[in-house]
């Protein structure tokens, strides 16, 4: 339980990886926002997924920090930001050898993380355990969470989003309002949790055939030249890839039936918009099970075995049927 309960006003949030990562500590700042009454919350972010966070309804305050390597200058510019914020709490949510150095020098009273990188400058710290897997990584966002006193019953994702941004940018692909959607996000940031491409052409295709459904294919602009493979294949198949952005992306999502993807950040943004998912995963790697990264929206399915090689077009279309009933 936190010693500081009564005098908390100002809790720092430090989460500046990945957007996937990212929207899976939402239940952590529902869960700080339900147990203090009357906190602000200040959220440490990477640069790019700051759209997102603008949409996630407990955080009060962002602060841009990219993953990099930062001049001095732009440290102690950092540390004197931090200073004026008058901080109470820092949470390290992705331990980093750089958030517990800077935020020490900020002189934040209360600094909660794990146990490495240079942990011994936090005041409060648990065993890092995640590469166990044995429970999802929103359990353990959670645990740190629980070392302040904060829980909560609610551990969904959440994003206030406005679908009207996408309007214009489906009428300008030709998708319109009574088209039923299916997406597909047919890449992963590791090669090593990549389905093969040519199973996702190949299942894109009797999506169409057989469910009478446009496909449209998702991915960040640095995944254009991957996607190259999806053109040209069906009238009905078609490539958003590099053309959305991530909240573009979240309130396209609310179109679709559904997602079908590897494990990869779009996964969780779908959860948060809450479309069921049908997910593509490796179970031989414990850090990289589904157990720990899978969908935690209802109704999502998750496809697994050893060798992604070994999963069929055939098994993910049967889901995608099942899923569609």
């Amino acid at each position: 339980m936190c010693p500081f309960k009564k005098d908390i006003r100002n809790i720092l949030v430090f989460r500046n990886d990945r957007f996937g990562e990212f929207l899976l500590n939402i239940p952590v700042l529902r869960a700080l926002k339900e147990s203090f009454r009357d906190i602000k919350i200040i959220a440490i972010i990477n640069p790019y997924v700051k759209e997102l966070a603008e949409c996630v309804p407990f955080i009060d305050t962002i602060i841009e920090w990219e993953q990099k390597k930062h001049s001095l200058l732009e440290k102690f510019k950092f540390i004197n930001l931090l200073k004026s914020k008058k901080i109470d709490i820092a949470i390290m949510l992705n331990p980093s050898k750089e958030s517990n150095i800077l935020t020490y020098l900020s002189g934040i009273p209360l600094r909660i993380g794990y146990a490495r990188k240079w942990g011994f400058l936090l005041t409060h710290k648990i065993k890092d355990k995640k590469y166990l897997s044995e429970k999802h990584e929103v359990e353990y966002n959670l645990d740190l969470a629980g070392s302040l006193g904060a829980t909560t019953q609610d551990k969904t994702l959440s994003l206030n989003i406005n679908s009207y941004i996408i309007t214009n940018l489906l009428k300008e692909f030709g998708i319109e309002e009574s088209d039923k959607l299916i997406a597909v996000h047919p890449f992963t940031f590791d090669p090593i949790k990549q389905w093969p491409l040519r199973n996702f052409t190949q299942l894109c295709k009797e999506l169409v055939k057989g469910l009478n459904t446009k496909v449209i294919i998702i991915g960040g602009k640095d995944e254009l030249s991957k996607g190259a493979e999806f053109l040209n294949l069906d009238a009905n198949i078609i490539s958003l890839i590099g053309k959305t952005s991530l909240t573009q992306l979240a309130a396209f999502f609310k179109r679709c039936r559904l997602l079908i993807s590897g494990d990869s950040g779009p996964v969780h943004l779908a959860c948060a918009i809450g479309i069921p998912v049908i997910a593509i995963f490796r179970n031989d790697i414990l850090g990289k099970s589904s157990k720990r990264w899978g969908p935690v929206s209802e109704a999502s399915i998750v496809v697994e075995k050893n060798n992604l090689e070994d999963i069929t077009v055939e098994e993910v279309l049967a889901k995608t049927r099942s899923l569609i009933k």
